[in-house]
């Protein structure tokens, strides 16, 4: 990947499926962290606006998506039976986007002055797959159609960027990246196995590239690290393709671990030069802000290009 002169050298935290797992002493640990942007890749509960609204606090350079659990008694017709309140008052979607105003990228940008970037979402609430779900509820919210129209909302974010850096936001990744259950994108419940990346934000990378812009990273959530069907391993968290775009799962769940003795909160830190992602590591910082662990994800931008890492 080439050098692009505006683009700084960075540190962006990526935060992986919130899950009700979110609190004032997180917004501390990312100052301590040193963190200059933070990514929320969505699914921060069950339409859990409290949450929601501390995240849209947090006094950091921030973008989010939101996530399939995010319109979780909204989206769709079993959703809306089991929702626990009055629809016909309450909007709880539309308040989470509200509360979140700009920072919300889903079918959006932000562009990011102070790094020399831009952030691009993906399709907001995404459930995954190569099926158009949820179809009532794309069209009424955003006017969208299907995986084409999609894409081309997307496009229509790229296009009005600033700048050639572009990160691409999302809940779920782009199909492409395997089919085996443990796969990034793979679909780990029964039937186990098959590709449940999304073709619309696949189609938008593609698309983005043509136009010339550099795409260093791809980061998302939904498929959890942790597999239905096996506790032998984990799901493959990392892609780097031919172009040394880092394609980036971010779910760790839970995020938040409690012992007798004291409470582990986890955050990935990603290292971004003007050449592309140089690391990503996963720390799980303690009580007094201590780090307790950290792990190296990735080795140096180029390196590992074609390669599943897990």
């Amino acid at each position: 990947m080439k050098a692009t002169q505006q683009q700084k050298n960075c540190t962006i935290a990526v935060v992986g499926d919130v899950h009700d797992q979110w609190d004032w002493q997180d917004h501390i640990c990312l100052s301590v962290l040193g963190a200059d942007l933070a990514l929320f890749v969505g699914d921060f509960g069950n339409e859990a606006i409290a949450l929601v609204k501390r995240v849209a606090a947090l006094n950091l350079p921030k973008a989010v998506i939101l996530g399939n659990h995010d319109a979780h008694y909204s989206a769709s017709k079993r959703g809306r039976k089991k929702c626990p309140y009055d629809r016909t008052i309450e909007d709880r979607v539309q308040q989470q986007l509200d509360d979140l105003g700009e920072s919300h990228v889903g079918y959006s940008k932000q562009d990011f002055d102070f790094l020399g970037l831009s952030v691009v979402g993906s399709r907001p609430f995404s459930w995954g797959g190569s099926k158009w779900r949820n179809k009532e509820f794309y069209q009424q919210r955003f006017g969208v159609s299907g995986f084409e129209a999609s894409t081309e909302r997307i496009l229509s974010a790229v296009a009005t960027t600033r700048y050639p850096t572009t990160i691409f936001l999302a809940h779920n990744g782009p199909k492409g990246l395997g089919g085996n259950p443990h796969d990034i994108c793979g679909r780990d419940w029964k039937p186990a196995g098959g590709d449940y990346g999304d073709p619309d934000l696949t189609s938008a990378i593609e698309q983005t590239r043509q136009l010339g812009k550099q795409i260093p990273l791809v980061t998302f959530g939904h498929m959890h690290h942790r597999l239905r069907h096996t506790n032998n391993y984990q799901r493959t968290a990392i892609v780097i393709d031919e172009y040394d775009t880092v394609y980036f799962n971010a779910a760790l769940v839970p995020r938040i671990l409690k012992t007798e003795e004291q409470t582990w909160r986890h955050f990935f830190l990603v290292s971004l030069s003007p050449y592309g992602v140089t690391e990503i590591c996963s720390y799980w910082v303690g009580e007094a802000w201590a780090i307790v662990k950290d792990q190296i994800f990735v080795a140096p931008m180029g390196q590992n290009a074609n390669k599943l890492l897990s």
